[in-house]
């Protein structure tokens, strides 16, 4: 087989050509709000939802509503929980989040052993983008595509949100309103990403591209840019290797998505561990008079070192303020 073969081939079968679409669909809105999550920090936040949606999806089954709407009302259950309970006991956000999604997990995987279906508990867990229907592509299109213009016609408030909520909420910004609201997105996200990497997998999706992306540039907006061409290209790569080895597609797209992250962590310009290393300074005397200093960020916190992003987030503010304020009387 020649080497455009290779790549052509695939698509003679119309399976594989919605295979295709919809991994890039399930990619692109991923990707984007990846780039949130790692800023915001919410890397466990993504795991929790993507797995308490279990319960949902059977209980949907079983009464008979769409599995999309069960997944869909889990998800968001889940994250209303965690926030009840961060607020009302003294557990932090990441116990509360461990023991709310494996509890869901379990009682999910409880409730499927119970229901006679025909659906297979793999294909929950690991996703079935080869056997994505018209209607499926149809509805993954429509989840995916509105989430994705929510997020870019918001942008710049969940940016300023997620980077600095206290100056958010100084200048006039809904807070509340943007911290459940990118949790809807991130549940609308999820549901959309079911039929393409499964439930267990779709964490992988939303966040290496985003974290991939940070170690390569310091700018949000170009964070956005590779992060998207970064999860696409992964998806096109991935479907593509799953089909000539004959492997499972979602599990082939999150692998080529870690050995990009991998290649990034090493080579990246800046934040790469090789860059890091021929920057470090001297141990002992050497380092006394001087040497090179090595950039920090390959180690830190993304909350920490995107202090680079905050002309953006303070761009995000005037652009706010410059608005005509109606909250004050005269």
């Amino acid at each position: 087989m020649d080497i455009l073969g290779w790549f052509t081939d695939p698509f003679a079968y119309a399976f594989m050509q919605r295979a295709l679409v919809v991994s890039l669909l399930v990619a692109a809105v991923c990707a984007v709000l990846s780039c949130y999550l790692v800023l915001k920090g919410w890397s466990l936040m993504g795991d929790a939802i993507s797995h308490a949606v279990l319960p949902g999806i059977v209980i949907a089954y079983v009464i008979g509503l769409p599995l999309v709407i069960g997944a869909f009302a889990a998800g968001l259950a889940c994250a209303l929980m965690t926030g009840y309970l961060k607020d009302n006991s003294r557990v932090k956000e990441d116990t509360v989040m461990g023991i709310v999604f494996s509890g869901m997990f379990g009682f999910g995987l409880v409730l499927f052993t119970k229901v006679e279906t025909e659906q297979h508990l793999n294909h929950i867990l690991f996703g079935n983008v080869l056997g994505v229907t018209a209607a499926d592509l149809i509805e993954t299109a429509v989840i995916a595509g509105g989430t994705l213009l929510i997020v870019l016609l918001k942008r710049r408030d969940l940016l300023l949100y997620c980077f600095d909520p206290n100056h958010a909420r100084a200048i006039g910004l809904p807070v509340r309103v943007l911290h459940y609201g990118l949790l809807i997105l991130l549940s609308l996200t999820i549901v959309s990403s079911i039929k393409a990497v499964g439930i267990i997998l779709v964490i992988a999706m939303l966040i290496a591209p985003g974290a991939t992306a940070y170690l390569l540039t310091d700018s949000f907006g170009r964070m956005m840019g590779i992060a998207v061409a970064v999860a696409t290209a992964s998806a096109a790569l991935g479907t593509l290797v799953s089909f000539h080895i004959n492997g499972a597609t979602g599990a082939c797209i999150v692998l080529v998505q870690a050995l990009v992250f991998i290649a990034a962590f090493l080579f990246a310009p800046k934040r790469g561990l090789l860059a890091l290393r021929g920057l470090r300074p001297p141990k002992g005397p050497a380092a006394e008079g001087g040497g090179a200093k090595a950039p920090s960020g390959l180690f830190d916190s993304p909350r920490a070192s995107l202090s680079s992003f905050a002309p953006v987030a303070r761009s995000a503010a005037r652009f706010r303020r410059s608005k005509p304020s109606t909250s004050r009387s005269a």
